[in-house]
């Protein structure tokens, strides 16, 4: 598509773990694009309790919201559902009965009005999401950090990735819930961990960096979790200073790891015009992003990162996902499943899984 053709009229919808979302979009191709609507409505107040998201809370919540989610989406762009031209919607990977909610709604409005289905990647929603704020030239190196997803992939194009490097265990921001569930702080624990580490001191408590100069771009977190369960059950009567102390050593320590790995995978990429894309929900962690911006610039890369709010699940970079897709000539029919599990680089899940095959493929 070039700019001077009309733009393409997008909604998005996206439901894959706790938010259920909605977007309106006009995509104009190299010209940028033009964001109409964005609705979220978050989970967070419901899953708090458990200090996690419960799949089957999630699925029960987004059935029940999804609708008005969609009509809140459309209303706020003005616009009618005849003049869309296609529907975009994550169908995974994530926790399946929340993708199967969204999906669902996405062919209910593509069959109700004749529309074209395209059946989204969440992961490619995010690999996408940084070119909402511009045009982000092909090929780029990408560092993929959230809550489900920790891997480094080579994006040549729309439909074209490498994967270099995953995790081996658990995903960086995981880690950060699971490490705010350990010092008893509220879900999601990112920004609680963040907030917390900003008046602490990160080198009172000694913590691992496991992969630390190994060779590769893998990454384990599993063994630095443990590593704050353990110092954390050591402490008698902890008070607010060993909470911030101790979270910010942990992020310190996700901070090197992530830093020594992104700096080999920069090495592994290996493309002179260097450019660096950090996306995902740990890419909203301000410290963190400032650390890879160092890098980045050290190494002679640009680097790109999505607007903050378009870091975590939205719907924006679903419906910029189909609209790419869609320019493709890329289309679903309605029998387009919903997958729990979907990487990105199929060939290298298989050949090398970053985790054990289940009973329905290899994780993302």
């Amino acid at each position: 598509m070039t700019a001077s053709q009309p733009p393409i009229l997008v909604l998005g919808i996206e439901t894959s773990c706790d938010e259920t979302a909605a977007a309106v979009i006009h995509w104009r191709g190299d010209a940028g694009v033009d964001i109409l609507s964005d609705v979220i409505w978050g989970q967070a107040e419901v899953h708090a309790p458990f200090k996690g998201v419960v799949p089957e809370i999630a699925a029960r919540a987004h059935a029940e919201a999804v609708d008005h989610v969609i009509k809140a989406a459309m209303r706020a762009a003005n616009a009618s559902y005849k003049d869309l031209d296609l529907v975009a919607a994550t169908a995974g990977p994530g926790l399946i009965g929340g993708v199967m909610v969204g999906l669902s709604a996405a062919k209910a409005v593509a069959l109700a009005h004749d529309k074209p289905l395209v059946a989204v990647n969440h992961l490619e929603g995010h690999a996408l999401s940084p070119r909402l704020s511009g045009a982000v030239a092909f090929p780029y190196l990408l560092l993929l950090v959230s809550g489900g997803h920790c891997q480094f992939l080579a994006v040549d194009g729309v439909g074209r990735y490498r994967r270099l490097g995953a995790t081996k265990d658990d995903a960086a921001g995981e880690a950060f819930d699971k490490t705010a569930r350990i010092m008893g702080l509220g879900f999601p624990g990112g920004p609680l961990i963040e907030a917390l580490a900003s008046s602490g001191d990160p080198r009172r408590f000694p913590l691992p960096r496991p992969l630390l100069a190994a060779p590769g771009c893998d990454f384990s977190f599993a063994g630095l979790k443990s590593a704050v369960a353990r110092l954390w059950q050591g402490l008698a009567a902890p008070n607010e200073q060993d909470r911030s102390d101790l979270a910010a050593a942990f992020q310190a320590a996700v901070g090197d790891i992530l830093v020594d790995r992104t700096a080999n995978a920069i090495g592994l990429f290996g493309d002179a015009d260097g450019r660096m894309v950090v996306a995902g929900g740990v890419a909203a962690n301000q410290a963190l992003r400032a650390r890879l911006q160092s890098l980045a610039a050290k190494k002679g890369f640009n680097f790109t990162a999505p607007p903050l709010r378009y870091c975590t699940d939205n719907a924006v970079m679903i419906a910029l996902a189909g609209a790419e897709r869609f320019a493709q000539g890329w289309i679903d029919d309605l029998s387009a499943p919903a997958r729990p599990r979907w990487p990105l680089d199929e060939a290298a899940a298989a050949a090398r899984p970053s985790h054990r095959p289940g009973r329905k493929g290899a994780k993302a």
